[in-house]
């Protein structure tokens, strides 16, 4: 059988060392934090509509995730494969990317958040931290992880809802994010409302005499990053001295940080440089446009700088459970992984192979990889050069892959509440 390409960095297949991850870089938080973080993750409170939570697009259940390519927030009814639009209230259109997964997302080494990176560690801002909100930034978040958590509540497509459905969604469509009367701090308030939650915050905030959407965050934030700590992998195992990789996986093991290249991404103790490159991912679905443009194009990396040489490029996923984590890419055009490895090896070759839940009146969701020039402008975008993997170094990429898994860690530690305090249903 001819053999695949496996494409590796321009700088040649210098090889990579696997290096152990520090428990040392995870925080402790304040039981009482963690527990509070919990309630707050499930309940659909956060939502403009009262319908969606965090946990709907990232759910133990699907690791993490939702199981979907591409996600349906506000007007969706279901979890995971399962959910599809309300025939009530439609989607305007699905979550343009794939939900990332949340192990060891709280690590001190993570210093970018979405695929695209609009939120990073950037010490030159006043509060460390670089956000599309620039200036209006509220000060108070914990970590790089408790900022994150602002913006999937401001997304008509995620939780804010439309603008005429509620107040909040109505408060964003308005540009009024911060202060009295913003949408977060509308949040706040009807978090404030219930008095489970206001003893909670006091429990676990005591010098805190209001409550504030970065308070939710911080909460949030303690929650994910306890709940979900992926550090008891074979793999993490081998390289603690605990016990050796063998057979497959070792080999495996062995090409990733070797002649392989894959290394040379997903390099470092997280498994990923915290950098973005374009790889030729297929995208699929709304694209990442403003709402004044007309395309379905999602330029990555490019539309945070607005530098040409980022167009098409992703952030580096971090691996552990990614054998669970499925459908992968940035838009979550391969619902089969070893297909994904082989579409990594030679972008293009390789079919879109997901269903996505039927949505009314949503754009075509394959316009942009169905027409030959955007797509060709997404594979000249890729910036490696190729080398030959046999079908065997696939199945010995697949094995390692599979010692990456953490089973314990896709569980978590709290698991899922049996209430919250709203009283709102818990996606369970």
């Amino acid at each position: 059988m001819k053999p695949l390409i496996l494409l590796l960095a321009i700088s040649g297949p210098a090889l990579a060392e696997p290096m152990p991850l520090d428990p040392a870089g995870f925080a402790t938080h304040d039981p009482a934090a963690v527990e509070l973080g919990q309630l707050l993750f499930y309940d659909p409170i956060l939502s403009g509509n009262r319908t969606v939570s965090c946990a709907t697009c990232h759910h133990p259940r699907f690791a993490t995730g939702d199981g979907l390519a591409l996600g349906l927030g506000d007007g969706g009814i279901g979890l995971g494969p399962d959910r599809k639009a309300d025939p009530d209230n439609l989607p305007e259109q699905r979550i343009p990317r794939n939900a990332p997964a949340l192990f060891n997302i709280g690590h001190r080494d993570v210093t970018v958040m979405f695929h695209d990176g609009r939120i990073e560690v950037d010490d030159s801002q006043p509060n460390g931290l670089r956000t599309p909100l620039d200036s209006d930034m509220l000060a108070g978040f914990d970590s790089l992880l408790s900022a994150q958590t602002m913006f999937p509540v401001l997304s008509p497509d995620e939780m804010a809802g439309h603008y005429q459905e509620n107040d909040v969604s109505l408060a964003v469509r308005q540009g009024r994010l911060t202060g009295d009367g913003g949408a977060w701090d509308i949040i706040s308030q009807r978090v404030a409302a219930i008095p489970e939650y206001r003893a909670r915050f006091a429990d676990a905030y005591p010098m805190r005499d209001s409550i504030a959407f970065t308070d939710i965050s911080n909460a949030i934030a303690a929650f994910v990053d306890t709940e979900w700590r992926a550090t008891d992998t074979a793999y993490d195992r081998h390289l603690r001295g605990d016990e050796s990789l063998s057979g497959a996986a070792k080999d495996g093991m062995e090409l990733f940080f070797g002649v392989a290249g894959c290394g040379d991404c997903h390099s470092g103790p997280l498994l990923s440089d915290q950098q973005f490159h374009a790889m030729g991912t297929p995208q699929i679905g709304p694209g990442k446009a403003a709402r004044f443009e007309s395309h379905q194009r999602d330029d990555g990396r490019m539309r945070v700088t607005g530098r040409s040489e980022d167009a098409y490029a992703f952030r580096t996923p971090m691996l552990r459970n990614v054998t669970r984590t499925g459908p992968w890419g940035h838009a979550g055009a391969h619902d089969d992984l070893r297909a994904f490895l082989r579409d990594h090896a030679e972008p293009g070759s390789e079919l879109v192979s997901v269903t996505l839940p039927d949505l009314p009146r949503a754009a075509p969701d394959f316009a942009v990889w169905d027409e030959p020039a955007e797509r060709e402008a997404i594979l000249a975008a890729v910036t490696v050069t190729p080398m030959p993997l046999s079908d065997s170094d696939f199945d010995a990429l697949m094995a390692f892959l599979g010692s990456l898994e953490d089973t314990s860690a896709i569980a978590g530690k709290l698991g899922v509440p049996n209430s919250v305090p709203s009283g709102l249903p818990v996606d369970r």
